[in-house]
């Protein structure tokens, strides 16, 4: 059973989150500029507690709802949608054991993480079939190369998926930090989301053992241990959602303190002026929209996560059809929001010293994750057919 959050308790972590990201908006620009290993962010949420989140109380973790954390997803997203990433994909990793490993499995990287205050990223991406695993005795070699290592780098778990010869399914495994043989090929230069160091890694000749394979040599089956997908959709919408938010909340300063009024508009405040209200008010209304149909999303998500084995296929794929419409409003208020902001700022708001290009880049690039039109087809096809979306790592 999920445990839910005393009152105090949740808004003590909300509060938490809030001045974590304050702290990190202030160098924001100066870090997207550098771009990089983000130890600084890493660091920091190290130091605020925030790693163990959604780890089970009975393990020694905060014990949130998966509601709880996405809204301090949404939080740090604000400030910078590197670190909302970097922490939402964090989150996602640390349940993988529980919905993807054995029991054993389960309770050991559970109480690591929370009793090591421990940090998790990735590069499953099973698009990229590069990296390639063989049995050597009872463990096995891992080589070839893998890409999208958001945040591996700095990560004391690294989770990544390779293929074996003549099997369809890749198999997915947790290492630790110091595993000899993985190497950063520092080849991420992308023009938004700078700081998740995303960079592509090559293995050599790497050991992996058969418990760190999860669910090894039987995985479990049913719709609970394929939902992660599915919270990770969400996980990836509460980051725009925080990145829009914080792009309307620096454009309404610098409105208020910077712009002026268009010489014929008759008033001596642009916060007077009839078609910067305008703007601002479709932007705030549309956004205030997106959040709430994440949210109720969010609480689908929880109330499947409390049926784990439970969960039914049907049940499964309403939930996905609820998220991908979340995720694909997200991303369209989003884009409109992080590019509308420069009509009601004006034109020194394109000042690089300001840095409010970043919000439209990493907005942009993390958008590009999966393509929203299949989101949009999946929906079509189960509001017209009745048909669910097809189980994929995506979907």
């Amino acid at each position: 059973m999920v445990q839910l959050l005393v009152k105090e308790e949740s808004k003590h972590w909300i509060n938490v989150a809030t001045s974590l990201s304050t702290e990190l908006a202030a160098t924001a620009v100066e870090r997207d500029n550098k771009a990089g290993l983000p130890d600084i962010e890493i660091q920091r949420l190290r130091e605020t507690g925030l790693l163990p989140l959604v780890v089970p109380k009975e393990y020694g973790g905060i014990g949130a709802t998966w509601a709880e954390a996405l809204k301090i997803v949404q939080e740090l997203s604000k400030a910078d949608g590197s670190i909302g990433e970097l922490y939402g994909n964090h989150l996602n990793l640390t349940t993988l054991a529980h919905v993807s490993g054995t029991p054993e499995q389960k309770e050991r990287y559970y109480r690591e993480t929370a009793q090591k205050n421990l940090f998790w990223a990735n590069a499953i991406n099973t698009r990229d079939t590069r990296l390639k695993i063989t049995a050597e005795g009872e463990n096995f070699r891992v080589h070839g190369i893998k890409s999208f290592g958001t945040g591996v780098a700095i990560a004391d778990f690294r989770v990544f998926a390779a293929i074996q010869d003549n099997v369809e399914l890749p198999l997915v495994f947790i290492i630790p930090k110091d595993r000899a043989g993985v190497a950063s090929n520092q080849d991420w230069d992308n023009i938004g989301q700078r700081r998740t160091d995303s960079d592509t890694f090559t293995f050599y000749d790497v050991l992996v053992k058969t418990d760190e394979i999860l669910g090894y040599p039987h995985p479990p089956d049913g719709a609970f241990s394929t939902f992660l997908g599915i919270i990770a959709q969400l996980t990836k919408t509460y980051v725009y959602l925080g990145i829009a938010e914080g792009a309307l909340a620096a454009a309404k300063q610098y409105t208020v303190t910077q712009t002026k009024p268009w010489i014929t508009s008759g008033v001596d405040s642009a916060t007077q002026d009839p078609y910067i209200l305008n703007h601002y008010g479709n932007l705030w209304a549309e956004l205030q929209a997106a959040i709430s149909l994440a949210d109720k999303a969010a609480t689908q998500v929880q109330q499947a996560w409390d049926k784990e084995v439970n969960l039914t296929f049907k049940e499964r794929g309403e939930v996905a059809v609820s998220v991908f419409a979340a995720k694909a409003f997200a991303t369209r208020v989003g884009l409109n929001l992080t590019t509308g902001i420069f009509e009601v700022m004006g034109t020194r708001s394109t000042g690089s010293k300001y840095g409010f290009d970043r919000y439209w880049r990493d907005l942009r690039t993390f958008t590009l994750h999966d393509p929203i039109d299949y989101k949009l087809r999946d929906i079509g096809n189960w509001v017209l057919n009745e048909q669910l979306p097809i189980i994929t790592q995506y979907s």
